[in-house]
């Protein structure tokens, strides 16, 4: 489809991939970034973005689009426009749907959905084992073939060490990254909060960060073993982060994503009257944050996700032990990750950017995001000036259930193009 030009003029533009951070207009045609014309085209609409920053549009590894089966918390389509709102041009939509997504014809389906929608590029991870269950290998060859992006049991962790290690021999030879829920099932039991005092005061039953880091470790070590890639999801523990720092100074391809909420937030922020407080892995300790501030901070942690996980109010009001985990994130996260990092001098502007672009794409062995001509034109662009607040109630995602509502953030997408066209503005 033949879109109208688009000339932005006087934006402070910043392309880590390109080591590019000045003030400059960019030019877009037929959907692809083009060389600076000496004036815009007649035909050409023309943003004035004086005072913000345009990138490379954001790329979320750690979504869940709920289709098919739970509609009634998310849909593609609402998810795909939550996703645009918030900076983004591409998320990576977690296969724990109903029927999960074991198939080709599953995987295909949420491809061809999100190329109808047509508002964010919806690039959907496969099963790595067969129902989910972390018994028998999924046909991780043809769910590729069918447009997998990436393997995931996410929510639930490969728990058998061999299982896991066919899965990363298979996925290194179809150069796909598996991804891991790395945590241990007999210590996480029936935990809804992270395992300390304050678990203790509220009389909840604790998950321990050795659930996580026991399984991380696990993975470290078949991915040396095996020479292959492995992704940490949603990292939460001190120790976890400990042994994916060693392990990348020894060489193993290990990575790991840090979410804005375990950026944000720690077990003593927990209500236990408000289930919006319940994600797995659990908020951990202060002790835990400042490891994760200081990993993303390092490139220990080389990228933010949100594992946006929407549930509708019914379920989150089904009290603290009975609510399913999770939260919403994708209409938060640059505002959250902004103000914890950049705001606070933690992160400088070039690398934060980093983090939501060149950082996911090198996980998924995707070309880094650039604004260099004949670059498609995935763009957002920021205004990081803005102080806003957060109101669940004006979500475009099908659910509201953040703890994050009444907070004052600064920074958010105010428009979002993928393609040449704009997707939200």
């Amino acid at each position: 489809m033949k879109t109208r030009p688009i000339y932005i003029r006087g934006a402070r533009l910043v392309d880590p991939a390109a080591s590019r951070d000045e003030t400059a207009d960019l030019f877009v045609r037929d959907g692809l970034i083009a060389p600076l014309p000496p004036a815009p085209p007649a035909d050409a609409e023309v943003i004035e973005a004086a005072g913000l920053v345009l990138a490379p549009g954001f790329m979320d590894l750690h979504v869940h689009l709920r289709e098919p089966g739970g509609e009634e918390a998310e849909t593609i389509e609402t998810g795909s426009r939550a996703a645009a709102r918030g900076g983004f041009t591409a998320v990576v939509a977690m296969p724990n749907t109903k029927p999960p997504l074991d198939t080709p014809e599953r995987v295909a389906f949420v491809r061809r959905r999100g190329e109808e929608v047509g508002l964010v590029r919806v690039i959907p991870s496969a099963c790595i084992t067969a129902g989910r269950d972390g018994r028998e290998l999924a046909d991780l060859a043809a769910l590729a073939n069918a447009g997998a992006g990436a393997f995931t049991d996410d929510g639930s962790t490969v728990p058998a060490d061999d299982v896991m290690r066919r899965a990363l021999v298979a996925a290194r030879e179809l150069r796909l990254p598996v991804m891991d829920h790395a945590q241990d099932r007999e210590l996480e039991k029936n935990g809804v909060m992270h395992e300390g005092e304050f678990s203790k005061h509220w009389k909840l039953p604790g998950i321990p960060a050795e659930a996580e880091s026991r399984m991380v470790a696990r993975d470290i070590e078949l991915a040396r073993e095996t020479g292959s890639a492995v992704h940490i999801q949603h990292v939460s523990a001190k120790e976890s982060v400990r042994l994916i720092r060693e392990a990348r100074a020894r060489g193993v391809a290990v990575s790991g994503e840090l979410t804005p909420h375990h950026l944000a937030l720690i077990d003593a922020d927990v209500n236990p009257d408000d289930a919006n407080y319940k994600m797995n892995p659990p908020l951990r300790s202060r002790e835990d944050r400042e490891a994760l501030i200081e990993a993303i901070v390092d490139g220990t942690l080389e990228t933010f996700a949100t594992d946006h996980a929407p549930h509708s109010a019914a379920a989150k009001g089904r009290g603290f032990l009975q609510a399913p985990f999770g939260i919403v994130g994708l209409e938060t996260a640059v505002g959250i990750t902004y103000t914890e990092l950049v705001k606070r001098g933690l992160l400088d502007l070039t690398a934060w950017v980093q983090r939501w672009t060149a950082g996911p794409a090198r996980i998924l062995g995707l070309p880094a995001p650039s604004l260099r001509p004949g670059a498609a034109a995935d763009l957002v662009l920021l205004d990081l000036d803005s102080e806003w607040t957060v109101r669940a109630e004006t979500f475009l995602s099908r659910s509201r259930n953040t703890p994050f509502a009444g907070r004052k953030l600064f920074g958010r997408a105010v428009r979002t193009i993928l393609g040449g066209r704009t997707t939200w503005a």
